[in-house]
């Protein structure tokens, strides 16, 4: 009996999604070690056969299944020793399951939903299949509720309506962190990289397409439908914070245009692979070239939430490039040599962080803090802020925010 072939007699969004998948049963083979029991096996290679015969709704009860054994695999204990052939196999439920969503037109938010815990719980498939995939399904979802102009004109009322929309500090000349306009290389290196210094940069992000093409109609546009971790909570300090998923349209209506300061934010270490959408309209600093490590080595993490969230003063172990897209930040920097005023946790999981509320100090439990020397800025839309490695560092939000770090060694 001949096999079948993907994409005949389909609709249109199956047809596209399964042209980016072997042809044939044969040609999806699956090379696990012996840490994956041969009963999954066989469970992976029972929901392709059903894919490719044609039995959408048999393939999805096995990927569940699939999914189901995946999952108490990857919580079975600390993430760093979860083996990458149980996130395989995960991506793989994941990968059967959209696809037997497919040809359910009211599915495909679900689909893509799929995709997206693969991304994030998995490992890559198929020369990275889901992202693929991912891809195709957003241009056949009509999932943005409202139309890129009732969006923009939303941001831009919400931008009149915060003016200012939270306290903002009176900085103090004496502490104020320099700012340069595009340096040299050679300028940057000599005078703040070697001598481990902070230097606010202006003017080197004027290219990016962000800053002209960020906006909340722009971010439902391109993600409004793909899941993502969220921080609820202002600070990851806070006995009540928390992390959770989301789609990038409900955490908008929930923690942006609800004006619920300060209680949720996006922080994505992953968001750019995620959504290569984003990730064009970005550039690595030229100043990274600087370091020691290949640029892609370089980590770039997302930060996008409502004014009134904080970061608590808290140190990272490489150099770091904070660039502002939209909104305004609060930053206060503490050098390494101040670390024994700043009051680090004794915990082994908070060490990098203090105890001390930057702006709310308790001098009674944390006298030095009092002595200790700081530099500060608001970073406004288009500036980079270099932070030194170690550096300490604390931000708060002082509008919807949008802020990208590039971390390099």
């Amino acid at each position: 009996m001949a096999q079948r072939e993907l994409g005949d007699e389909m609709s249109p969004v199956c047809s596209e999604v399964r042209k980016v998948l072997p042809s044939t049963r044969d040609e999806m083979g699956f090379d696990f070690s012996e840490t994956v029991h041969p009963s999954v096996v066989y469970l992976l290679l029972q929901a392709r056969d059903l894919l490719y015969e044609g039995s959408e709704d048999q393939c999805l009860a096995v990927s569940e299944m699939i999914l189901d054994y995946a999952w108490e695999r990857l919580n079975s204990g600390t993430w760093k020793y979860v083996d990458k052939e149980w996130r395989r196999v995960y991506s793989y439920g994941c990968l059967f399951k959209a696809l037997c969503l497919c040809p359910k037109e009211r599915a495909l938010e679900e689909a893509v939903r799929t995709c997206d815990m693969g991304l994030l719980m998995g490992a890559s498939i198929l020369d990275n299949v889901l992202v693929r995939i991912i891809n195709i399904l957003q241009k056949h979802l009509a999932c943005r509720k409202r139309t890129a102009r009732d969006g923009a004109d939303a941001l831009n009322k919400k931008k009149m309506k915060s003016d200012p929309p939270l306290s903002v500090p009176l900085l103090k000349s004496a502490s104020a962190i320099p700012l340069l306009r595009c340096p040299s290389l050679e300028h940057f290196k000599e005078n703040y990289l070697i001598p481990q210094q902070p230097v606010v940069l202006d003017g080197i992000t004027e290219h990016w397409p962000c800053m002209k093409k960020w906006s909340l109609a722009y971010l439902r546009e391109v993600a409004g439908c793909r899941t993502v971790p969220v921080e609820l909570g202002s600070r990851y300090t806070d006995e009540e914070w928390s992390q959770t998923l989301m789609t990038v349209n409900e955490f908008i209506d929930k923690y942006i245009e609800d004006e619920q300061s300060g209680v949720g934010y996006l922080a994505q270490h992953q968001l750019f692979d995620q959504i290569p959408e984003l990730k064009q309209d970005i550039c690595i600093p030229d100043y990274c070239c600087l370091g020691e490590g290949d640029e892609e080595e370089i980590t770039i993490n997302a930060w996008f939430g409502p004014a009134g969230t904080v970061s608590p003063l808290h140190q990272d172990p490489q150099q770091n490039f904070l660039a502002q897209a939209v909104g305004k930040k609060y930053i206060r920097l503490y050098s390494v040599s101040e670390t024994k005023n700043l009051y680090p946790h004794e915990t082994h999981i908070l060490h990098n962080t203090s105890q001390v509320d930057v702006e709310n100090p308790d001098f009674r439990n944390f006298p030095k803090f009092a002595e200790a020397l700081y530099k500060e800025c608001i970073l406004t839309p288009g500036q980079v802020l270099f932070i030194p490695v170690k550096y300490w560092h604390y931000v708060r939000a002082l509008d919807i925010s949008f802020s990208v770090s590039f971390w390099w060694s």
